[in-house]
């Protein structure tokens, strides 16, 4: 009886020298690199690889010729700087910034601080003697061009439109006159001369027109106890109310409904501002992408 181990090693031998293995042998390279042809052509058409890859030579040479800071990642957040946030806040320094509102500026502060960082190290700043925003505003530039957003289909518009519907709506609106700010006594000492139809011209010339005004807005300028006032007034007869600047002879004119926005209507315009939000989002994840490497320090 024939050695059966034998006989399959000297028939693997006999097929492993055939014509057609020697084929299937010169061709295997050629089915591997065919297979991933696809995966390839994947890599090439994502921008993140493209930006990637850009960042690897530049960031390799610029190493190689100008060695890395020691501990170039990390970010310190100063008591200092933490307190130049807060005294910027507001130019009268009357309010200080909510914790919201203060960490919202420290990461956009970081934020910019690593696209700077970024910058330096893709040598954006090569030749240019701008300062540190201006060169985290050229990286930001180079993000944005790497992004591409398709058109939203319409569940997506829908969707977003929903919950931004506030920024085509057509706010509710009043238009008014009111005089200077003064204390009561004079205030009312001119309501009378104004219903007397005996002002100064002084007084006619200092009466301002606020036309057409949102009425969001108005209590921002004159204080929320004003606009209610205001509202609760009577159109075309002169009343004296008392704003944050002080007291006004008023007499509101016109006041006019909102007007929620119907999607059919700024469809066009709303598209356009999605794909601004959409970007801008992107944007702002790929700097998170890259804020994930850094460490933020703060000092206490």
């Amino acid at each position: 009886m024939p050695n059966d181990s034998l006989t399959l090693a000297t028939s693997a031998a006999s097929t492993a020298d055939s014509p057609a293995h020697t084929r299937a042998r010169s061709l295997a390279p050629l089915l591997r690199r065919t297979a991933t042809l696809p995966l390839v052509r994947t890599l090439l058409r994502e921008p993140l690889v493209h930006f990637a890859v850009l960042g690897a030579v530049i960031f390799g040479a610029d190493a190689w010729l100008h060695p890395p800071v020691k501990d170039d990642h990390t970010i310190t957040v100063t008591r200092a700087m933490r307190q130049s946030f807060i005294d910027n806040f507001d130019e009268d320094k009357e309010r200080v910034p909510s914790h919201a509102q203060l960490q919202k500026m420290i990461d956009s502060w970081v934020a910019s601080e690593i696209l700077y960082r970024e910058g330096k190290a893709l040598a954006v700043d090569r030749g240019d003697d701008m300062i540190r925003d201006r060169i985290a505003y050229k990286l930001q530039l180079l993000i944005f061009d790497q992004i591409k957003v398709a058109q939203p289909t319409a569940a997506e518009l829908s969707a977003w439109f929903a919950s931004n519907h506030e920024r085509f709506d057509e706010p509710e609106r009043v238009g008014f006159y009111l005089t200077p700010p003064s204390d009561e006594a004079t205030a009312r000492r001119e309501l009378e001369d104004i219903r007397g139809q005996r002002e100064s011209t002084e007084l006619q010339t200092r009466t301002r027109a606020v036309l057409a005004r949102p009425v969001a807005s108005v209590a921002k300028s004159f204080g929320e106890s004003f606009r209610d006032a205001l509202l609760a007034l009577p159109i075309g007869e002169w009343s004296v109310l008392q704003s944050n600047e002080g007291w006004h002879v008023v007499r509101l004119d016109s006041h006019r409904a909102g007007v929620p926005a119907k999607l059919e209507d700024v469809r066009d315009d709303a598209a356009r501002i999605w794909h601004t939000d959409e970007t801008r989002k992107r944007a702002w994840e790929a700097v998170n992408r890259l804020k994930a490497s850094y460490t933020v320090k703060y000092e206490r």
